[in-house]
């Protein structure tokens, strides 16, 4: 439990500013190339890294390579690509918020896939949170939030983000299907075809006209963000993340990952962001639904 606490705590400390210091990178290097760049350097580091604690034999799949790529491909490529692009029409903060629906969202796949129904309260829970979600991105005026959407503005944003949130969600529970592997090589094993996903998608999206290759001197503008996103988010969190998974769960680890909003909004504070009280009162009826439900599930579990 200390041990998964602690990798926890970790990303939650690499992941937190991650929004914020993105928002304000994506107008000089755009979401593709912010994809591509992170994993290439990451993924380099990550290599390294598990030669050095593993051995070479690490890097070989052992027959597995179709579904690490296919889970790889969903979790970093489709993550990166939905919350990138979608971050650019969206505010950071409700990114962070949006994403703090992977806990629910864990619970409905887990019913999903293996046939277990959360209990009534989890269901009550995730429903709150949802609507806790919709009075963020909405401000509490739907109407204008939908018409938000044909015009491309932020709801559009808000819903890849989510889209994100999805594919993060199934490459979570993925990690139950490698056990066999260390927390480090599944990341690492999964993290190379994403890296490959992210480079195809930007070269595709160049050729059609989508993005563009940015100029060195706009890489060289943004060279401490880049470190940060492929070190610290990329090595540090991913790595972190998926340890703190096999030590605590998906529901527990996604519950740790609530703190990640409560600091983006904090961030964003500090910054001069001014928040309507509808968005700080779905922000926190988001968390309280998440906590409240995660308290209930341990009182389930210690009766048991």
């Amino acid at each position: 439990m200390l041990k998964g606490l602690a990798w926890a705590g970790l990303a939650v400390v690499c992941w937190m500013p991650l929004f914020s210091v993105a928002k304000r990178t994506l107008p000089y290097v755009d979401a593709y190339a912010l994809g591509s760049l992170r994993y290439a350097i990451g993924v380099a580091v990550f290599v390294a890294l598990l030669v050095a604690v593993e051995g070479r034999k690490a890097l070989r799949y052992d027959g597995r390579f179709a579904g690490a790529a296919l889970f790889g491909l969903i979790g970093i490529t489709g993550f990166n690509l939905f919350v990138w692009i979608g971050l650019s029409f969206t505010l950071p903060e409700h990114a962070s918020i949006i994403l703090a629906l992977q806990t629910p969202l864990i619970a409905l796949g887990a019913w999903l896939t293996r046939g277990t129904r959360p209990p009534r309260f989890t269901l009550g829970c995730v429903a709150v949170a949802i609507a806790g979600v919709l009075l963020v991105v909405t401000r509490g005026d739907l109407a204008r939030a939908l018409a938000d959407i044909a015009a491309g503005g932020a709801l559009l944003g808000d819903l890849l983000v989510l889209l994100g949130a999805v594919a993060w969600v199934i490459y979570t529970l993925s990690a139950a299907r490698f056990r066999a592997w260390s927390p480090l090589r599944f990341t690492v094993l999964t993290c190379i075809p994403g890296a490959f996903g992210l480079a195809t998608a930007n070269v595709l999206a160049v050729a059609v006209g989508a993005a563009s290759v940015p100029s060195a001197g706009a890489i060289a503008g943004v060279a401490w963000q880049i470190l940060y996103f492929s070190v610290g988010t990329v090595v540090l969190g991913v790595l972190a993340f998926n340890n703190a998974n096999r030590h605590l769960g998906p529901l527990n680890t996604m519950l740790m990952m609530n703190l990640v909003p409560i600091g983006v909004f904090g961030i964003e504070a500090a910054l001069g962001r001014s928040f309507t009280a509808v968005e700080l009162a779905g922000a926190l009826i988001v968390v309280g639904a998440l906590v409240a439900n995660n308290l209930y599930l341990r009182g389930v579990s210690t009766r048991r």
